[in-house]
């Protein structure tokens, strides 16, 4: 089944030509119209939805000045994820992608205006922060994995990669305006008009979504709807390493290292005593380096398990570090290298599994990586609340980074365990190396 009116007479072969692979650039991806509408679209709705985030934990820490109610508003915005994602993969492997995307983008924009309305009329209260996120976290359950399997019916297999990598670029450019505007808004006129701007940017994305041409899609078979989807699904994944260990990795990621909206709030309020400006100031050099790393991504063109967990090793290590700094100016200098290491992980395992999954399970398998990904902040951000409250903010950032570090080298020493490999320390050039190599190889070099 076509995934679209018109959809069957989308051209360009799926195949790969002849006369070997095209080498292309790091924005190729832009040259296919459909995903240059998407692409400027999320442009200004990630800018939208950066500005609600830091709005939203900003009103949530001044209405009950507590970072456990930031951690539990961002769980109650993920929870969905955990609670049904798995659904929503079968949802979307059985509905057209674009009319999918159109009803989820209409209905958060909706939720942003009703708060935008409760704050500026001065009538707001947590527990509406809290159904607004939860709100917003159901329509992600299937707006995450259709936006994420939509993108190879836009660009086709070729660019998919470069397409992926461009999303990641996407998301991390528009946190250079979201926070540093949501600041602006927030000191200057209030958070209210921060929702405001969240809601109307909706209408960017819907515009490019019914823009579109239709017969330059590139046809996906839709699965049929039937019983066993979803353990079908689940066995697809566990028969695959290759699938398994990013998405494991990636949960210990998002779970302990990943919870900056209590980290970065109680950061700015409570160690430094700085205002709105300064928590603002420390999401964009964030996504500085995010950029940086999702750029990288996109110019590296391959996704290996080794990036992935070296990437994850240093994201934890220098949360460590940047934990016991002294001055907010030290702290800032910090966020862009943890930015580029974050991404270097999101990009490096979001890559990985959409290239190896077949495209009629591409649903199942990015639900279950987005409900394990932003699924395990259900889990996390309320532990790093607790601990922050409890013990301090510094803390509860170590504690995260050590976690992730820990993992990060658990799996490795696992993979190479599993593969029959063993660490190798040595020089090359002058520089130290270290790497895994197969155990033959190192008993014939000892042989020898």
């Amino acid at each position: 089944m076509s995934s679209g009116p018109g959809a069957a007479s989308a051209p360009a072969p799926t195949t790969p030509s002849t006369s070997g692979p095209r080498k292309s650039s790091m924005f190729s991806s832009l040259s296919v119209r459909n995903y240059r509408l998407f692409f400027l679209g999320q442009v200004v709705s990630n800018t939208g939805t950066w500005m609600q985030r830091i709005a939203q934990d900003w009103l949530v820490l001044g209405l009950t000045g507590s970072a456990t109610a930031v951690g539990i508003t961002t769980a109650l915005q993920f929870l969905p994820m955990l609670l049904f994602g798995l659904y929503g993969g079968v949802l979307v492997d059985r509905l057209p992608k674009r009319r999918t995307l159109l009803f989820t983008q209409t209905s958060m924009a909706f939720t942003g205006i009703a708060l935008a309305v409760l704050t500026l009329t001065g009538n707001v209260q947590v527990w509406h922060v809290y159904l607004a996120a939860f709100v917003v976290g159901l329509a992600t359950v299937v707006d995450n994995p259709a936006r994420q399997s939509f993108v190879s019916e836009m660009v086709g297999p070729d660019q998919l990669q470069n397409a992926v990598s461009l999303n990641s670029a996407n998301f991390q450019s528009a946190r250079l305006v979201g926070p540093a505007a949501a600041g602006l808004l927030i000191t200057g006129v209030g958070t209210g008009w921060a929702f405001l701007a969240n809601g109307l940017s909706f209408v960017a994305p819907i515009t490019g979504l019914l823009l579109m041409r239709a017969r330059e899609l590139y046809p996906v078979q839709r699965a049929p709807r039937g019983k066993g989807q979803l353990r079908e699904g689940l066995r697809y994944v566990a028969g695959r390493p290759d699938l398994i260990w990013p998405i494991v990795l990636a949960g210990f990621v998002s779970t302990f290292g990943f919870n900056f909206p209590v980290y970065l709030s109680a950061f700015a309020n409570d160690v430094f005593h700085a205002g709105a400006g300064s928590y603002s100031l420390f999401n964009t050099l964030m996504a500085v380096g995010s950029l940086a790393g999702a750029l990288l991504a996109a110019r590296r063109g391959t996704a290996r398990m080794r990036v992935l967990i070296a990437g994850a090793v240093a994201f934890g290590t220098m949360e460590i570090v940047a934990a016991f700094a002294p001055s907010l100016w030290l702290f800032a200098l910090f966020m862009a290298p943890i930015g580029i290491f974050g991404m270097t992980v999101n990009v490096t395992a979001n890559s990985s599994i959409q290239m190896a999954t077949d495209p009629s399970m591409r649903g199942r398998v990015m639900a279950l990586y987005m409900m394990v990904f932003m699924g395990g902040a259900p889990l996390g951000a309320p532990i790093a609340g607790w601990i922050t409250d409890a013990y301090g903010v510094r803390a509860g950032l170590a504690v995260g980074g050590a976690i992730t570090a820990v993992a990060a080298v658990t799996i490795a020493l696992a993979l190479a365990r599993v593969g029959g490999l063993r660490l190798s320390v040595g020089w090359n050039r002058g520089h130290p190396q270290v790497r895994f190599v197969p155990r033959e190889r190192e008993q014939l070099a000892t042989a020898a």
